[in-house]
């Protein structure tokens, strides 16, 4: 169990055991109880980005204040509140561990139930008590999954265990995922607070993306890799964004890819992720099934999971598809992954704009630099190295396309990139007759000329 209290430990070690006693003997109980189961860039374009970019992505947390807000070094030591926390985030792991009737093993220490589909987080939501997932709709025109479907997407199917048909798998949310988010109240949620200036927040991207129609949906290729986080606080991740919305307190979007966040995870897997906001991130939505929102279909793929394999330097490259398109007949926005496996959806009512189209879509990636040494990060974007480097050495997204009002998916018309920081992470595109539209993508973080 984590130490959730703060205590000298000279003069207060009566009452840390004490305490310690009693929190133990809490968390014992409720841990058998769960056990039982072209390229051309207006000059307003970068702000319009950054900006978003800034809002739409994992949690982060100011490096100085990181142990400091928890519990201050002057912070009188108050039992009666530790317990109280520990009693609400119990109840947290109620509301989101839902009863399961099989747990699965996943070889990097994850537990994956397999709850009855109904029972799932999303039909929490009072528009959809009683409901039950929707039949898949069809799929846009011109889609054709290549390969063939496979059960090693995930580490947790290695095993060769799966969840029964009628469930989907749930990555069991802990204690310690709870406790490691920089506001338990907000886990599983991205910052409210934004800012316009990307610097000062520290979030540094290398994105392609298209504006100025309407857009039905995406679609991309774009390879997993396991790039270094140098700060438990900080992440990369590579990632689609369906956007709509003034980018005020409107903003509705829709996010999916793979991203390494010890903060979220506690680890440093490559892990596929999803998210969804109606509000800019205010008080709406949050990622994978830690809130009712979205509605998950498919008992293969579990959603917070780690992706195996991943592409090495020089070496075999792996990538995974991601398709987000809009169900002409209901409205709803459909997720699949990889080669045809249909995830689930968001219901259309999540969302104001975004009930409609999209405006906007992005791909890329994004990282955190905390300056926690003071000087810029070393957390690595995408394999780690710079665009120019090409295949099998820096990361790509390929055969980038969208979905338009006719439910086809058709090539980019205009598709521009956009590097905040080209010496620490840089990004370069093109097109040819076999990835389509394409962008190499990534780096190091610090080096001689990122310093």
């Amino acid at each position: 169990m984590r130490n959730i209290w703060s205590c000298d430990y000279r003069t207060r070690q009566h009452k840390c055991i004490q305490i310690q006693r009693v929190l133990t003997e809490e968390t014992h109980k409720y841990s058998s109880k769960m056990a039982s189961s072209c390229w051309d860039i207006s000059p307003i374009i970068p702000i319009y980005v950054g900006f978003l970019l800034i809002a739409s992505i994992s949690p982060v947390l100011s490096i100085s204040t990181q142990s400091s807000n928890r519990f201050p070094a002057n912070q009188t030591f108050r039992p009666g509140e530790e317990l109280q926390k520990l009693k609400w985030i119990r109840a947290q792991l109620r509301k989101i561990n839902k009863p399961h009737i099989k747990t699965i093993q996943s070889p990097d220490g994850d537990l994956i139930d397999c709850v009855p589909s109904h029972q799932q987080p999303a039909f929490d939501h009072p528009k959809l008590k009683g409901k039950k997932p929707l039949d898949p709709p069809e799929r846009p025109k011109g889609h054709d999954p290549t390969g063939s479907t496979t059960d090693s997407y995930q580490l947790w199917r290695i095993s060769g265990e799966s969840c029964p048909e009628g469930t989907i798998p749930i990555r069991r949310t802990t204690e310690n995922d709870i406790l490691r988010a920089s506001s338990i109240a907000r886990f599983g949620r991205k910052p409210v607070s934004v800012k316009r200036d990307s610097e000062s927040n520290g979030h540094e991207h290398a994105v392609g993306y298209v504006m100025g129609d309407q857009y039905y949906g995406a679609k991309a290729s774009l390879n997993v890799w396991a790039p270094t986080v140098n700060n438990p606080n900080e992440f990369s991740l590579s990632q689609m964004w369906v956007i709509s919305g003034s980018f005020g307190d409107d903003l509705n979007t829709i996010e999916a890819g793979w991203q390494v966040s010890p903060e979220l995870y506690g680890d440093n897997y490559p892990r596929f992720f999803t998210y969804w906001t109606t509000d800019a991130y205010q008080a709406t939505g949050c990622y994978n099934l830690l809130c009712s929102g979205f509605i998950q279909t498919n008992n293969q793929i579990a959603i917070g999971a780690a992706i195996s394999p991943t592409s090495s330097y020089n070496g075999g490259q792996f990538d995974i598809s991601l398709l987000v398109w809009k169900d002409p007949k209901h409205g709803h926005w459909w997720l699949e992954f990889g080669s045809g496996l249909l995830v689930g959806y968001w219901p259309s009512f999540l969302f104001s704009h975004l009930a409609k189209h999209a405006s906007m879509v992005q791909f890329g990636g994004e990282v955190v630099n905390t300056r926690s040494s003071g000087f810029h990060t070393s957390t690595e974007m995408g394999s780690g190295h710079f665009s120019e480097e090409g295949f099998g050495k820096s990361s790509y997204f390929r055969n980038l396309q969208v979905v338009d009002w006719d439910n086809s998916l058709i090539p980019l018309s205009n598709l521009r990139i956009l590097a905040d920081h080209p010496n620490c992470y840089d990004i370069q595109g093109g097109i040819n007759i076999v990835w389509g539209n394409y962008f190499y993508y990534g780096g190091p973080g610090r080096n001689v000329n990122c310093p």
